[in-house]
């Protein structure tokens, strides 16, 4: 196995310093969703492997969620808000179209001079954004860089609760991720990212942009509801999110049975139950908390990460398999060879 880190201009290699997330109190069972939307919660259960997901209350929105996450990964890489350089938030349902969610995030939470800038990858933005923003430090001149990845969606806004394809689905949450200077032989050691524009109708929200801007019609059409082909969506995770995986496993000559976690966007327990045996890792463990928090979207993966992570489940050394898959279509997965502690040298 051959590791190919990302590293800063000093040669350090760029990993996970510290993880934090946060979810709306409000829990929402499957009993409440399956009443609106025609179907019982058995069904749900059956058809996705959800119990409950979190709704954000009237008073939030996603930044109010992110910078939550935000405060609690700063806290846990013990860096402070003022030593970022960047901020990156992966959300497809920002605050407002502009600006950026990111920069809401900069003002609250005290990042002066960060720069800061949201990315649209819908439900894989999270690996998006971790990759872009591991880029930039490496790029960067800085002496000790530091970036916050954040990934957060109030889809609670945007679904349609009577459709029984989504609304069983969704739910609200942010997670993030300190990116920083790790030891030799640590950090993000490979990814890979992947877009198919010509599957872009299988997932959207039809109005609302340029293409057609909000008016009476679009309102009374719902056209500013999320639609989704569940199962063409289905059929593409099982066909390319295994092929994803070989690619970026044998671009970086890394034996599949050295993967020690794999931490997937959680979609569908159901979907991913079925995925699972085809992606040809024989150790990984497989964190799942898409029972308790449903789909949330870009922030599935942070969450997952972090829930994990404050377990104390990973030990110093080893490898973490992170994948998203969502809307474009796109795919994202990364490598990350996880150091416990803050920094070191």
């Amino acid at each position: 196995m051959t590791d190919h880190p990302v590293r800063t201009p000093g040669g350090r290699p760029v990993g996970i310093l510290g993880t934090g997330s946060y979810l709306p109190a409000e829990a929402v069972s499957n009993e409440l969703v399956a009443e609106r939307a025609g179907v019982t919660a058995e069904w749900i259960a059956a058809k996705t492997g959800i119990r409950r997901r979190r709704y954000a209350a009237d008073h939030e929105a996603t930044s109010d969620l992110a910078v939550e996450a935000a405060r609690a990964a700063l806290a846990d890489a013990g860096i402070r808000a003022g030593q970022l350089g960047w901020i990156v938030v992966a959300t497809s349902t920002p605050d407002h179209p502009q600006p950026a969610t990111a920069c809401l995030v900069q003002h609250r939470i005290g990042a002066t001079g960060a720069a800061a800038f949201d990315i649209n990858a819908v439900c894989s933005g999270f690996v998006f954004a971790l990759v872009t923003a591991a880029g930039l430090l490496a790029g960067s001149g800085a002496p000790a860089p530091y970036a916050l990845v954040i990934g957060a969606d109030v889809y609670s806004r945007i679904i349609d609760r009577t459709d029984r394809r989504t609304a069983v689905l969704f739910g609200d949450g942010a997670g993030a991720v300190v990116l920083g200077p790790v030891r030799h032989g640590y950090g993000l050691t490979g990814s890979l990212l992947t877009s198919d524009g010509a599957l872009h109708e299988l997932i959207q929200v039809p109005a609302g942009g340029s293409r057609a801007p909000a008016s009476e019609k679009t309102l009374a059409d719902g056209g500013h509801f999320f639609r989704m082909r569940g199962r063409a969506v289905g059929e593409y995770v099982l066909a390319e999110l295994p092929r994803a995986i070989r690619a970026l496993l044998a671009a970086h000559r890394t034996d599949a049975a050295g993967v020690d976690h794999f931490i997937p966007h959680q979609a569908n327990g159901v979907l991913l139950a079925k995925a699972l045996p085809d992606l040809g890792l024989p150790r990984a463990r497989t964190h799942l908390t898409v029972a308790e928090h449903g789909n949330t979207s870009a922030a599935s993966i942070p969450l997952a990460l972090d829930d994990a992570r404050r377990q104390g489940v990973f030990t110093d050394g080893e490898l973490l398999l992170l994948a998203g898959f969502g809307g474009g279509m796109s795919l994202g997965a990364a490598l990350v060879r996880w150091q416990d502690g803050h920094g070191g040298s």
